[in-house]
């Protein structure tokens, strides 16, 4: 088998395929190189031989020359005298043969010897130093890359530019480098074919001539000396003409690399970043991937480019699924998600560039990721969600943390996606192992973000707070019912679905560890979320959770409508229509009883009723007797002022205690490190989302939020 042909436009593949054909050329250069050595070596000594045995031949012509026969007599016969002659006629064929033996041996450093250390230093020489630079710039480029895609996504943009730039850079220069080193490798593989074979030639040629004696051998010898002149001026004149294209080429493929590229529509192949998993944290581990659409079959297997050598097993898998992962979803760039028949899970990929990345997801059919911003109150809004709490509370009711350990994002997006489309949502089987609890409980808090508002709406987010912010309980709960009452029909009927649910969650907290208090933090920043990121807004978190903990704990008092009369100031409360059955909520059903739209005369006395009410029992702490009350609340609701905000006290900061639930090892010097069952003082909301602040030992410091439950 002959070497296998280097393609330049494997150069920008660099796969390990390339690799080891890149190899078995630099193995049989270090062949030749070793070959040359000995060859030289060899004729070094052969030549000193001959040199030797020159001497000895002289020595020996001249003592053929020196001896005389002496015949007995006066006279020699003609046999004697050609015997006689015959030494000096031997000596004079052997000095003969010694003299075109110098000529050959003067010429065998030219002939020989110097173009072999020529071919050997200058081309064998080249393409080792050609490595040595290829090998420098691929260890740079797999270093710049490698710190480019470790960048996070939330740099500033002139920053990720200049950085894809710099990448950009690198990355051409390698390609250039790597160009060069296969043009050079595969010049020095078709040069030997003459550079060091003719001179062996020549050197043979010199002692056919010299051996006069070895005429017929040389006759022999002849068709092959023959044939071999003309295969290596064959050779050379193949190399002649095809350098000047291959070189063309090469200029080619410098200037206009992407036009080069051999990318096929039904395979896909490159390195790709592998998110894995250990423990508590993940790595990118990069693998050399290979897509074929037919089977649709993922093939993995870990390479360093650096070595040039594999370091694991390949790994396979068919492909189900590829979505793009959007930007805020995950600190790296350039990832997609993919999913597999035959194997469990989501895996998470990075590719190298945006291109890459388009390219890999062109090939796969990728899709874009589920944007589920379009979320409404609507009929489809109440159906699926009606559909999730019924999943969790038959499913996972017990489950402990509860709503607090959040799903993988890909798959609450691809699941609250299915679950909106009328397409699909019919096949979305929520009772089966396929979606985890906390997929189902990630989905339910992601359509509540994705609402155009918040559930509370922005209108009323100020009110809630101040309500939260009054200094006697019963007082809260009465602003909070009055303002729950002011709500949106479609958002006051999806709170009270959603509240009765987070109580029913908060009854089984023995089991799920979740109580009031841990729901009110879950949700409080979700249902009562700012209109403005502000730090006030950020300051008035722990009273979202207040409010929200207030719904949980009465939510049933809280979902009574409210009415008054002159003859009764006590509360009337009457239980409103369910919205919510028994059953698994179908994404189809009609919702016949889910929106009652009172008559405008009847939700105009509704109002009047709840906000007359309301303000009523809010003085009622400031009057001193029950006539004056039946006074006032009998002279003329339509006139009754509103309470003046100025006089609702201000908020009073009290210190909560809380519970660890689980062991945390600090990782910076602003965290706090505990075991299980430690109990913090002072724990309120922190500036960085998803940590608390708290007391421990007198240090003060971050604790993870979903780590704790407050006491």
């Amino acid at each position: 088998m002959g070497l296998p042909a280097l393609e330049f436009s494997d150069c920008y593949l660099d796969s390990p395929q390339f690799r080891d054909r890149l190899k078995s050329h630099e193995l049989e250069l270090d062949k030749t190189n070793k070959f040359i050595k000995e060859l030289i070596k060899d004729g070094k000594a052969l030549i000193q031989a001959l040199k030797n045995l020159s001497t000895a031949k002289r020595k020996f012509a001249e003592s053929l020359n020196e001896f005389k026969f002496q015949c007995i007599g006066d006279a020699e016969t003609d046999d004697e005298i050609c015997i006689a002659k015959s030494l000096q006629e031997f000596a004079g064929v052997l000095q003969n043969l010694e003299d075109e033996r110098t000529r050959m041996i003067e010429n065998a450093d030219d002939v020989l010897i110097m173009p072999l250390e020529r071919f050997r230093k200058e081309q064998i020489s080249a393409a080792k130093e050609a490595k040595k630079k290829y090998d420098k710039e691929t260890e740079k480029y797999c270093a710049v890359l490698e710190k480019h895609l470790s960048l996070s996504a939330k740099k500033k943009e002139a920053h990720l530019h200049e950085a894809d730039s710099q990448v950009d850079h690198v990355r051409q220069h390698f390609y250039e480098v790597s160009l060069e080193y296969v043009f050079k490798v595969q010049e020095v593989q078709e040069r030997k074919m003459f550079d060091f074979v003719e001179p062996l030639l020549a050197f043979l040629q010199g002692l056919f001539t010299y051996y006069h004696h070895g005429y017929e051998l040389a006759k022999d010898f002849n068709h092959f000396k023959t044939d071999l002149t003309i295969s290596i001026q064959n050779t050379r004149n193949r190399f002649e003409s095809t350098r000047s294209e291959v070189e063309c080429l090469m200029r080619k493929m410098k200037e206009n690399p992407h036009e080069h590229k051999s990318i096929s529509h039904d395979t896909m192949e490159g390195y790709l970043f592998v998110q894995e998993k250990r423990s508590f944290v993940s790595t990118w581990v990069k693998h050399y991937c290979t897509y074929h659409r037919e089977p649709k079959r993922v093939t993995m297997v870990l390479f360093d480019q650096k070595s040039g050598g594999k370091v694991g097993e390949e790994e396979s898998f068919t492909l189900k699924s590829c979505t793009r992962r959007k930007t805020d979803s995950i600190e790296k760039r350039f990832c997609f998600d993919v999913e597999a028949v035959d194997r469990p899970g989501v895996i998470t990929m990075q590719a190298l560039s945006e291109e890459d990345r388009r390219l890999w997801m062109e090939a796969m059919d990728g899709r874009e990721p589920v944007r589920c911003q379009v979320a409404q109150l609507d009929v489809v809004g109440f159906n699926v969600v009606k559909k999730f709490i019924y999943a969790v509370e038959t499913r996972g009711i017990d489950e402990q943390g509860l709503y607090r350990i959040v799903g993988v994002n890909s798959r609450v997006q691809k699941l609250l996606g299915l679950a909106m489309d009328p397409k699909t949502c019919a096949d979305v089987e929520l009772d089966s192992t396929e979606w985890e609890i906390k997929t189902i409980t990630s989905a339910i808090k992601y359509y509540l973000r994705m609402l155009p508002a918040p559930l509370m709406t922005y209108q009323y987010q100020r009110s809630f707070i101040k309500a939260a912010k009054l200094d006697n309980q019963e007082a809260r709960i009465t602003e909070i019912h009055s303002i729950i009452h002011r709500l949106p029909e479609k958002n006051r009927q999806m709170l009270d679905l959603l509240t009765k649910h987070l109580a029913n969650v908060a009854s089984h907290h023995q089991q799920n560890l979740m109580t009031v208090a841990n729901l009110g933090v879950v949700f409080g920043p979700t249902l009562l979320r700012p209109q403005e990121e502000t730090v006030a807004a950020i300051m008035d978190i722990k009273f979202q959770n207040i409010v929200v903990e207030i719904l949980i704990e009465n939510h049933e008092r809280v979902s009574q409508t409210v009415s008054c009369g002159p003859a009764n100031l006590q509360l009337n409360l009457q239980p409103r229509r369910k919205s919510a059955e028994s059953k698994a909520p179908s994404c189809s059903e009609r919702p016949l009883t889910l929106f009652h739209t009172p008559t405008h005369t009847q939700k105009g006395r509704q109002e009047h009723n709840s906000l007359f009410t309301t303000h009523t029992l809010l003085r009622c702490s400031k009057l001193q007797s029950y006539s004056s009350l039946t006074r006032s609340c009998c002279s003329s609701f339509l006139e009754l002022p509103l309470p003046d905000p100025g006089e609702l006290s201000s908020t009073t900061l009290i210190s909560r205690k809380a519970r660890a639930l689980y062991a945390c090892k600090a990782e910076h010097i602003s965290e706090l490190s505990f075991i299980a069952g430690t109990v913090f003082e002072n724990v309120h909301p922190s500036r960085e989302p998803g940590w608390l602040e708290g007391i421990l030992d007198g240090r003060k410091g971050l604790i993870p939020e979903n780590y704790v439950e407050f006491l």
